[in-house]
């Protein structure tokens, strides 16, 4: 039997499809294993390169196999899916994997480390208690809008006057709406106190993770910014430059070009949604700021906001401090360095 040198990984929950191939790229096997065997199987096997596409588990399965002394490699699923021939199966993902993983061109994600993911994890408990605060204050506004009582927009208006409405006794409410609203308000308490206590406990990772502490000195970058940035990329050392940092989380254009002719679109707004949204609300707050400030060292990136809000306005300005913000954070944590507010001669 010839001597298995790749191998791709299609992971599931229970059935897991492994394609191995020589190093001419000649087929040795096709298999389906079952999620207990995986571990023993890669483990009677000869070093070799492991491909497995970036979904969910596979950055537990990667930890688990280079455990056991492999090379492994996560793709993104976008790269992978021009390759499968014919209709998808398991075996032609795992094919595919296969194929995709030997190429010279292919861009691999970095493995997340179990930190990593308990504070992504963190990230997206939070968003959601967020989501489901955002739709309970939404619901309360148009309870009472039923009743009678209108509310400005805000979960602040919410917190301050909804007590004292219902501490008032000479409202429309009846009985049971006055004890809807006084559980409805619990509900809203209760969901701040779920984020304070996530929030808490970002801020003592972040105290505890120097690539944070460094990160939050940069302008336009704050708690959840900072601690999100290093829970997907770690030290992002597997980007080249800052732009293709920056092109990672879609805030670089879309290029059109044919016949020589460059033709840029608006942003690609590839990547991860979550660290893109940061980053921009990030950067409109430095766009609403910057400009009440009194001269500080770094006052040449105001003056170069400044002008781009008056040549394209407020919204595309924010962009583009994003897209800055963004190659700022890859430089600190690339190269391991303080940020600087002085202009780079």
């Amino acid at each position: 039997m010839r001597q298995v040198c790749t191998i791709g990984l299609d992971i599931a929950k229970n059935k897991f499809q492994v394609h191995g191939e020589d190093s001419q790229g000649q087929k040795v096997f096709s298999k389906q294993l079952s999620r207990s065997s995986v571990s023993p199987f890669f483990a009677n096997l000869p070093v070799c390169l492991v491909g497995l596409e970036a979904c969910g588990g596979a950055h537990y399965w990667a930890r688990e196999i280079r455990k056991l002394g492999h090379d492994v490699r996560l793709i993104p699923p976008r790269q992978v899916k021009p390759f499968v021939i014919n209709n998808k199966t398991d075996a032609a993902d795992a094919q595919a994997i296969c194929e995709v993983v030997r190429r010279p061109a292919t861009k691999f994600v970095q493995i997340k480390s179990v930190e990593q993911q308990h504070l992504a994890g963190l990230h997206r408990v939070r968003e959601r208690y967020v989501c489901n605060r955002t739709a309970l204050v939404n619901q309360i506004r148009g309870l009472l809008q039923e009743e009678g009582v209108i509310l400005p927009q805000g979960i602040t208006h919410i917190r301050k006057e909804l007590p004292a409405i219902l501490a008032e006794e000479n409202t429309n409410l009846i009985v049971a709406s006055r004890t809807l609203f006084e559980n409805l308000l619990n509900e809203l308490r209760m969901w701040d106190e779920k984020i304070e206590e996530i929030e808490g406990r970002l801020k003592q990772m972040a105290k505890a993770d120097a690539n944070c502490t460094r990160l939050l000195k940069i302008p336009g970058v704050g708690l959840l910014t900072a601690t999100a940035i290093v829970a997907h990329f770690g030290d992002a050392k597997q980007f080249k430059n800052g732009r293709q940092f920056a092109a990672c989380l879609g805030l670089t254009p879309r290029e059109y070009s044919s016949g020589g002719k460059q033709k840029l679109l608006g942003i690609s707004k590839r990547g991860n949604t979550y660290l893109r949204k940061l980053l921009i609300q990030g950067a409109r707050i430095l766009c609403t700021w910057w400009g009440r400030t009194i001269a500080t060292p770094d006052q040449w990136r105001k003056i170069w906001l400044q002008q781009v809000i008056l040549r394209r306005g407020k919204f595309v300005a924010a962009v583009g401090q994003a897209n800055k913000t963004a190659r700022i954070i890859w430089n600190v944590l690339a190269k391991g360095v303080e940020y600087s507010m002085a202009m780079p001669q």
